[in-house]
């Protein structure tokens, strides 16, 4: 793709990026193949390829309008379409310049920005989430249908080992999980403790940057992230062997730190450290495999359905790693139709968009069930929740059924 940058972003960081991956780019439309708002819609400009045309023209010069903004928002951000791209083409790291740009000519109406700007002030904050999710959950059965989809359902969150081990990695305990599903992170650090390793949370670090950030508060964000780095340096500098995520959409934006931050002097090697560092769980409890397996024999029997969220098989690009890791303790493992595709969750994208997330939840559930499971499995706390939303199917995260099998 020939590019001719404007003047007002040519010579930038940000449009030397998008020049080079704009560069990149053959026209193919394989990429519309896999992205599921084109799916549903049918629309040239609802797909990679024409939201690549719609950037190209903003960041040559041409002013955006209301119905380029709309259709970059509408895009889930799943990353469908750099698994599929066969040019390599880094359609996350080019949207997020192109709605930066557009936002910044094209005023919101008055509503828009006042949801956006509650996701951005709420959600980050554990102290401002955790007690509204609390009361959320208390009045959960007076709630209309569209916020009790919202509000997970209480649960304990079970115990915090407390045997000190040699070998300590650290965890990021997130923003929204604690409240949502306080479990998941204590299920963790059992079974890693269960496995000779003590897990240990920072009291300083929050959310991983992700939801400002992909908000378009990108300052915001990257400030979010600087903490994090802060908060978890002591620990790196004492030889802490890794930072689990336990949700994928935090892991695919911490091990995106080296480069989101490259440009700050302060924090750019401090941030390629800790993006070298970070792993997935899925990552981590492979080297454990075989003490697992021994462990679990025989106490995990289920028939599950996996749903691999996309910050993990597009994003992060790891497949199979928990389903081998399942198998081989024992667990049916069943993979649905079109695996691949969103469930519409995408952070807050099921707030700022309901109607297609919906849609894409519905088909999502629709295939999953087809494989007659007992339970859902999934690795992000998002993906957890909107699933869970639309059926009575228990809906897990796949490192609580090894705890319980475990325990």
């Amino acid at each position: 793709m020939q590019t001719n940058l404007a003047d007002f972003i040519k010579d930038t960081r940000e449009g030397q990026e998008a020049d080079q991956i704009l560069r990149k780019c053959v026209h193919c439309g394989f990429c519309t193949a896999t992205c599921p708002t084109y799916q549903l819609l049918g629309d040239e400009l609802d797909g990679p390829r024409g939201r690549i045309y719609l950037i190209k023209q903003v960041l040559e010069g041409k002013p955006a309008t209301a119905k380029t903004q709309m259709h970059l928002d509408r895009c889930l951000t799943c990353r469908n379409c750099e698994t599929t791209c066969p040019s390599g083409v880094q359609y996350g790291r080019l949207v997020d310049i192109g709605r930066k740009v557009v936002d910044e000519q094209v005023p919101r109406p008055l509503g828009q920005s006042l949801k956006r700007k509650a996701l951005q002030e709420l959600l980050p904050r554990k102290w401002l989430f955790t007690p509204a999710m609390k009361a959320g959950q208390m009045l959960r059965p007076m709630l209309p249908k569209a916020l009790k989809n919202k509000v997970a359902q209480a649960q304990p969150a079970g115990a915090w080992p407390q045997a000190q081990h040699a070998r300590k990695m650290l965890l990021l305990d997130g923003c929204v999980q604690p409240a949502m599903s306080p479990n998941i992170n204590a299920a963790t650090a059992r079974v890693l403790d269960a496995l000779g390793v003590q897990l240990i949370v920072a009291p300083k670090a929050g959310c991983c940057g992700a939801i400002r950030y992909h908000l378009n508060e990108q300052e915001a964000g990257l400030d979010d992230m600087r903490r994090n780095i802060e908060a978890w340096w002591p620990y790196v500098e004492a030889g802490a062997e890794a930072i689990v995520m336990t949700a994928s959409g935090c892991g695919v934006t911490v091990k995106e730190y080296g480069h989101l931050l490259a440009h700050d002097a302060a924090y750019a090697e401090k941030a390629a450290r800790i993006s070298a560092l970070t792993q997935d769980l899925s990552e981590v409890l492979p080297q454990f495999e075989a003490q697992l397996s021994g462990k679990l024999a025989g106490k995990a029997g289920k028939r599950v359905a996996w749903h691999p969220p996309c910050t993990l098989q597009h994003g992060q690009q790891i497949r199979g790693k928990v389903e081998g890791l399942l198998r081989s303790a024992g667990v049916d493992v069943q993979l649905c139709a079109d695996s691949h595709l969103c469930c519409g969750s995408a952070g807050t994208y099921s707030v700022l968009q309901p109607e297609l997330s919906y849609q894409l939840r519905d088909n999502k559930l629709r295939n999953l069930l087809d494989t007659g499971p007992e339970m859902i499995l999934s690795a992000n706390i998002g993906c957890l929740t909107h699933l869970q939303s639309g059926t009575e199917v228990p809906v897990r995260h796949w490192i609580e059924l090894v705890d319980q099998a475990l325990s």
